[in-house]
This record gives structure tokens, C-alpha cells and sequence, in this order.
């Protein structure tokens, strides 16, 4: 392994290349503790040292931000606004045919596509900084704490300050996305995905110290111990899938001969990736935004009753209805996503097209509705190993005392998995460009 990674760096062309990604994450990481403009820092210091105030609804888009957006930097949007505008072009496709036709374009069609997003993504990183700016206006960005430092984030709350703290949190997005295809096009590849990694992984040293702090030693070497049982686990079904093999019949054009080969269709455990867990906290956190909303005593000097009840059952992350809440909807969004992303009559109408069939499988239709049956029972047993990788930081929670970004579970362990194999098979496929064995073997 250690000859195979010094292979790595003997590269001249893949040493640059690393470097060249290497220095767009500290830019990246550098941005994340610049403050935007009228930014009361010191009170945003000493908020952000109390640990229980970064428990709040908020602590998902924190996560992906590596911290940025309860410092209110000029980053402090990350890289949420760009997975969001993704997703939502993803899911335009099913609902406008002319994005399905520019998906089916090729290269040409994915362009277009590509722009689309980058205009969608700019659209709601001012939507989503202006909702931030308004928030820390009001001193609720870090809940109703009753520290009066976390009441008062900025120096000037004029209309023209704030305007100025929207454009450069929509600037800081828009740098985002050119440091991510720079990344891509210069670097190793897959920029947004190692960016969305470096965010997750720069919140491990705080998360792990955390615990070493409140629960001491011993609960410190179970917790990375139980780590690593985690990462393992996630590593296997994250590999695991489904082979279905396809036959392509021999045709002769002219003295030729085509097809003939043997080949299969890779249908993952885990097939929708991280996306219904992102799915499901987006929607668990809509009725928590709601309650904020309606903080007004009645006449007798308490909140609504459905504002109590929101609060207690639906944005505690420790009680078990919350639990049971958040499995069955990643559940629920796994099939959607699924369903959306993998179209089986199109691939039985492709393999058609092409000669290939499924062995005992008659082509066209049969073969349809055989892809539907095997991705329908796959799916299962993904979506419930989504579920419990994503109860794992509430569990933590309510366990040992670690805070809602607890580094080994949820978002953040299957994106660090998933990034990290997706990279070291591009190294892996550079090294067998350049005829050498590669880093796996």
C-alpha cells in the first residue's frame, strides 16, 4: 500500500494534481473563518463555545458547511445551495420532458443542464443568505438561548448592510462552485464532492474532542472503536450490489461480427445514495422553522399548543417518536429517489435496441418489469441501512452526550465513504493509465 502511494507522488502529472486540489481546499477552509461584513465575531465566538447552541435545526446545513454558517463567513452557505439546485434538476426531469430530452442529449445536453444548475444555485444561495442574514438579525440563529451575546451577531442592522452581507454570502456560493470545477477540471476530479468531504471531515476533530471532554477516556477509545465497526460496514454495503446478466446476440454486418458478449447490470444495495437522508431532515426541519415563527404568548402567557408539541416531540433529536419519524420518511424518499433515478423501461428498451437480453427473460417488456421486481426488493434492505446509519448521531445524542454532528453516522460517514472510494478509484485509474498496478488491487 505504501509502495503504491509513493507510485502516487513519483507521478509528475498526478503529483501536480493533487497539489493543485490540495491548495483549493485550504483556500476553501480559509474562507470558512473569514466573517462577512458587520459580523459581530467575538460574540459569534463565544455563542459557537457553548456546544448545545449548535444543536438546533440548523445543524445540517452547519455540517455541510464545515462549521461556516453559525460563524456567518463569507462561506457560510457551503455547498448546500449547489446540492439542492441538483437535486431539484434531477427531479425537474421527471416533471418537464425537455430536461430529460437535454439529459439524453449527451455531452451537449448535460452542458445545458449543468448551466441550469449553476443559475438555480445562485437563485438560492440569495434566497438562503437572505433567510440567514434575517435570522441572525433577530438573534434566533442560535435558538433561544438568553445569552445576550447570541442576540446581537451584527454591528449595523441597517437595510444596506444587510444587503451588503447577502451578496457576499451569494458571491462566496458562486466561488464555491468554481473552486469545485476547478477541482474537477485541473485537479483529481469530483470537486463538489471533495469540498463537501473536507467540510464534513474538518467538524471530526471537534466532535471527537467534545466527547473526550464530557464522557472522558474510556467513552472516547468506545466511541472510535465502534468508528471504525461503523466505516467497515459501510464500506461492504456500499460495495455490495446486485449482477444481473445480460447477453448481447452476434450480428454480421458485412465481414464483421458484433455482440456476442457477456456483460451484467449493477444494481447497488444502496442505489439513491445520501440523498433521502438529506430528503427527510429538509422536511423534519420545515415544521421546526414554522415554530419559530409563532413564538407569541397567548393571553394566559404560553405558546400555542402545537408550537409546545413541535418543540418537544418533533425537533429533539433524543426522543424516540423524532426517531421513528425520521426512519420512515428516509424509507419513503429512498423508493422516490429510486424510482426517479433508475427507469427500467428505458434500460429494457436500450437493451433491446442494442440485441441484449436477460437469460430466461424475453426482452421488451418481461425484462421491465424483472428490473422493477429485483430493484423493488434490493431497495428494502438499502433503506433500512440508510435509516439506521442516519439514527446513529441521535443515538450518539442521547447516548454519550455527543452533539448532533457526531463524525461517525448519518450524512457524514456516507459521504466520506462514498467520496472516499469514488477518489481512490480515480487516482487508482490515472496510475493503470500510466501502466502501473494502481492503489487497488
Amino acid at each position: 500500500m505504501f509502495s503504491a502511494i509513493a507510485r502516487v507522488f513519483r507521478t509528475p502529472d498526478l503529483r501536480r494534481k493533487i497539489a493543485f486540489t490540495l491548495g483549493i481546499i485550504v483556500l476553501y477552509r480559509l474562507g470558512a473563518h473569514v466573517p462577512s461584513p458587520f459580523v459581530d465575531f467575538p460574540n459569534v465566538q463565544s455563542c459557537l463555545a457553548d456546544t448545545s447552541n449548535t444543536q438546533g435545526v440548523l445543524s445540517l446545513v452547519n455540517l455541510f458547511s464545515g462549521g461556516a454558517l453559525l460563524q456567518l463567513s463569507i462561506f457560510a452557505l457551503g455547498v448546500m445551495p449547489y446540492i439542492t439546485a441538483t437535486i431539484i434538476v434531477q427531479l425537474l426531469r421527471v416533471v418537464i420532458p425537455h430536461f430529460e430530452t437535454l439529459y439524453k442529449e449527451g455531452q451537449a445536453g448535460q452542458a445545458r443542464l449543468t448551466q441550469y444548475t449553476r443559475y438555480l444555485t445562485i437563485a438560492l444561495a440569495l434566497l438562503q443568505s437572505t433567510t440567514l442574514v434575517t435570522v441572525a438579525r433577530s438573534g434566533q440563529l442560535f435558538g433561544t438561548t438568553g445569552v445576550a451575546a447570541c442576540e446581537q451577531l451584527l454591528t449595523n442592522d441597517a437595510w444596506w448592510a444587510q444587503l451588503l452581507m447577502i451578496i457576499t454570502m451569494t458571491a462566496g456560493t458562486g466561488l464555491i462552485m468554481w473552486f469545485a470545477e476547478l477541482v474537477t477540471e485541473r485537479g483529481i476530479g469530483n470537486g463538489m464532492s471533495l469540498l463537501i468531504f473536507t467540510s464534513i471531515a474538518a467538524t471530526f476533530p471537534a466532535a471527537m474532542w467534545t466527547i473526550w471532554q464530557a464522557q472522558g477516556f474510556e467513552v472516547f477509545l468506545l466511541v472510535l472503536a465502534v468508528g471504525v465497526v461503523i466505516v467497515a460496514l459501510v464500506v461492504f454495503v456500499e460495495q455490495s450490489q446486485r449482477r444481473i446478466p445480460v447477453q448481447y446476440a452476434k450480428r454480421m454486418v458485412g465481414r464483421r461480427t458484433y455482440g456476442g458478449t457477456n456483460t451484467y447490470i449493477p444494481i447497488k444495495v444502496n442505489m439513491a445514495g445520501v440523498v433521502p437522508v438529506i430528503f427527510a431532515s429538509s422536511l423534519l426541519y420545515i415544521p421546526a422553522l414554522i415554530s419559530q415563527f409563532n413564538q407569541t404568548p397567548n393571553a394566559d402567557g404560553e405558546l400555542p399548543g402545537w408550537v409546545v408539541w413541535i418543540q418537544n416531540y418533533m425537533t429533539r433529536g433524543d426522543h424516540p417518536l423524532y426517531w421513528l419519524v425520521y426512519f420512515l420518511l428516509i424509507v419513503g424518499f429512498t423508493y422516490f429517489y429510486v424510482a426517479i433515478t433508475f427507469n427500467p423501461v428505458d434500460v429494457a428498451d436500450n437493451m433491446k435496441k442494442y440485441g441484449g437480453f436477460i437469460p430466461g427473460i424475453r426482452a421488451g417488456r418481461p425484462t421491465a418489469e424483472y428490473l422493477d421486481y429485483v430493484l423493488t426488493r434490493i431497495t428494502l434492505p438499502g433503506s433500512i441501512y440508510l435509516g439506521l446509519v442516519a439514527l446513529i448521531p441521535l443515538i450518539a445524542l442521547a447516548t454519550v452526550s455527543a452533539n448532533q454532528n457526531f463524525p461517525f453516522g448519518g450524512t457524514s460517514i456516507l459521504i466520506m465513504v462514498g467520496v472516499g472510494l469514488e477518489t481512490v478509484k480515480q487516482i487508482d485509474a490515472q496510475l493503470q493509465q500510466r501502466h502501473y498496478e494502481g492503489l487497488l488491487r
